[in-house]
């Protein structure tokens, strides 16, 4: 009682001390935290005009009348409210954004829901993990006109009414993640004419068969069980432009709105590509649509039919069961620059596409504006000559984890017709033939042997050839990189000095040699402006310094660990720190002098070959010992000798 008599004395002050017509604008506090204090209850003493209050993680249980008539923002978050009294924001009349989210608002939904009836003017609510059902839900969102953000994340929501938002229709932002969700009722979403942004991942949703949301711009559907997602063919203009169904069991393709602004789709993480070939998911998908269309024999490709006219720059097919590649589908995608088609089933890309006549020839297709193509880990060995014609924008090829052999340069197949018929079946890949082609990674793929010429007439900016352990390389098999190539990894293939020559290469800047068996460097490298070189792992027992003279131009870092450097030959070492070169796993990095082994951090500044280096303090201390034994056992036999001399007198003398 004595509380809230205090509460209302501090309303009635501020109102006559006149902050209604100044508004806080001069001398009023903005705001407060009382986050983790250990709080039971709101403190009594708050001032009167605060905008912001924050009593976040604490263990407040009930909430009673605040008198604060300028709040705007308040967190109650993390706590264990679990009543909030009936008139408890009743001169709250300000408040704007309200979390009430980590609480138990579920024991007492019926009170606590009435009182948030009163604050009309809120923008956004936060009311996520608070084990609230259906009906809670409905209760909390009465009289909410001009809600805009909306978290329900992490309830128990199940079904989700047409009379959910009735009093809510001008939420912008809705999130409804981590539920129990089932069902939609037709008509839920439909009234909320600025809804642009949907999260209904992890619920369990098996379908979505009528997509009717043309004001929506971003719909996360991910983690849960939908077989299949279809928006029936109208003239309506649909403002899509985010559609994530990762993490489900699709079998098909989605059919999206024909005409709508999609660029962003997530597919990854589903079952599309289980069925034998494209031409039967095809088949399957249009039957699908035509059954729930209630219509038959109808033969036109609905699914073709919608994605022709998608803007789309981005979709991810990543983890699904796809055994051949989807080229006709994907290719009437004009303006796709991004596809991850990484950890599929893709041993053979093969050229299986229906021709424009009955003459059996193979049609050339297109992917006209592909710049990024992620295909790693599905154990490709064969890639059609014809699908790489079709890649005649790409930029950046990710191959990692497959089984693709570089082919030797073409040389003398000058046109498509003459490599359409002698490649067709070929077991490698002729990487030269992509002349937009700037990153190519091609580790992890057992490489038999680098050709000569293997990448002549590219554009290689950078180059990955790690693990590939048995992989020859012979000479000229970077010939035409000269001009281009800045990043090099040659890391992880059991190569020695002797197995490695690279030519000059002008413009490389990076340079990864890790984890082989090198013993020298190639003196090549003084043609290259390398900022960084990473030698870890090696056999390396000393390092050129004339050579990384040159280099100190331009190199700023060098990873060295994992050597066996001789102390006695460090004059590289004073080369490095004289020119300030970064040794960022110097601390790691040791040297071997007379059969043990010292930190490099150890070796002296100024020494020169003399292994002028701090002494062993374990030898020192084992000397130490041998002296000390040594000493006593001499003292113990002099002692001996004295005391037998004096017995032998003794016994004379009795005698």
């Amino acid at each position: 009682m004595v509380r809230h008599m205090f509460s209302h004395l501090l309303l009635i002050w501020a109102h006559s001390s006149g902050f209604c017509l100044s508004g806080l604008a001069f001398d009023g506090p903005k705001g407060q935290s009382w986050s983790n204090h250990k709080l039971h209850a709101v403190p009594l003493d708050l001032d009167a005009r605060l905008r912001r209050l924050d009593l976040s993680t604490n263990f407040i249980r009930q909430l009673h009348t605040l008198a604060l008539p300028y709040l705007e923002q308040l967190d109650l978050s993390s706590n264990q409210l679990d009543l909030i009294s009936e008139r408890a924001f009743e001169t709250v009349t300000r408040l704007e954004g309200l979390n009430l989210s980590r609480n138990v608002l579920s024991n007492n939904f019926a009170s606590s829901s009435k009182a948030l009836q009163s604050i009309s003017q809120l923008r956004t609510l936060d009311l996520s993990v608070n084990a609230l059902g259906d009906d809670a839900a409905e209760r909390f969102l009465r009289n909410k006109p001009f809600l805009d953000q909306l978290w329900m994340t992490g309830n128990v929501l199940t079904r989700l009414s047409q009379n959910l938002f009735n009093e809510s229709k001008r939420l912008r932002y809705v999130a409804l993640d981590n539920n129990m969700i089932s069902v939609i009722e037709q008509g839920t979403f439909e009234p909320l004419s600025k809804l642009e942004t949907i999260n209904l991942a992890k619920n369990n949703l098996a379908f979505i068969c009528d997509f009717k949301l043309n004001h929506v711009k971003h719909l996360n559907l991910s983690g849960n069980s939908i077989e299949f997602f279809v928006t029936h063919e109208d003239s309506k203009l649909y403002r899509l432009e985010t559609l994530d169904l990762s993490h489900n069991k699709l079998l098909y393709f989605p059919i999206v709105p024909k005409m709508s602004d999609l660029k962003y789709l997530h597919l990854q993480n589903n079952m599309i590509g289980a069925l034998d070939s494209e031409a039967n998911m095809i088949v399957e998908v249009n039957a699908l649509y035509n059954d729930m269309k209630q219509e038959r024999f109808v033969m036109k490709n609905n699914l073709h039919a919608n994605w022709r006219l998608m803007p789309l720059v981005y979709i991810d097919l990543s983890y699904n069961h796809f055994r051949s590649f989807p080229l006709e589908t994907l290719s009437v995608l004009s303006s796709l620059k991004t596809l991850n088609f990484s950890h599929n089933c893709l041993q053979n890309l093969t050229w299986d596409v229906r021709g424009d006549d009955d003459s059996g020839d193979n049609r050339q297709l297109f992917f006209t504006s592909l710049t990024y193509l992620d295909m790693q880990s599905n154990g490709l060995k064969l890639i059609s000559p014809l699908f790489i014609n079709g890649l005649t924008k790409i930029e950046t090829w990710d191959l990692q984890d497959n089984a693709v052999q570089p082919c030797a340069s073409m040389g003398h197949l000058q046109n498509l017709q003459t490599t359409q018929s002698v490649n067709l079946k070929t077991s490698c890949v002729f990487f030269e033939q992509l002349r937009t082609l700037k990153h190519l990674n091609l580790k992890e793929n057992n490489i038999k042997i680098l050709h000569s010429n293997t990448f002549q007439g590219s554009s290689l900016v950078s180059l990955n050839l790690a693990r590939n352990p048995n992989m020859k390389i012979q000479a000229g098999a970077l010939n035409g990189l000269q001009s281009t190539l800045q990043s090099l990894i040659i890391s992880e293939m059991n190569m020695t000095g002797a197995e490695l020559s690279l030519p000059c290469m002008p413009v490389l800047t990076h340079l990864n040699l890790s984890h082989n068996n090198l013993d020298t460097l190639p003196t090549s490298l003084s043609c290259s402006p390398l900022t960084e070189i990473d030698l870890r792992n090696n056999h390396l027992v000393s390092l050129n310094h004339s050579l990384l003279h040159v280099l100190s131009v331009h190199l700023t870092t060098i990873y060295m660990s994992g050597n066996s450097f001789n102390c006695c030959e460090s004059e590289w070492l004073m080369v490095l720190r004289e020119m300030k070169i970064k040794l960022p796993d110097i601390s790691d990095t040791v040297c071997f002098i007379r059969d043990r082994e010292i930190l490099m951090t150890q070796v002296p500044q100024q020494t020169s070959t003399g292994c002028s280096f701090p002494p062993n303090t374990q030898d020192i201390h084992s000397g130490h010992i041998i002296i000390i034994v040594v000493f006593v056992a001499i003292l113990a036999t002099v002692f001996i000798v004295i005391v037998t001399r004096k017995l032998c007198c003794t016994e004379s003398f009795f005698i």
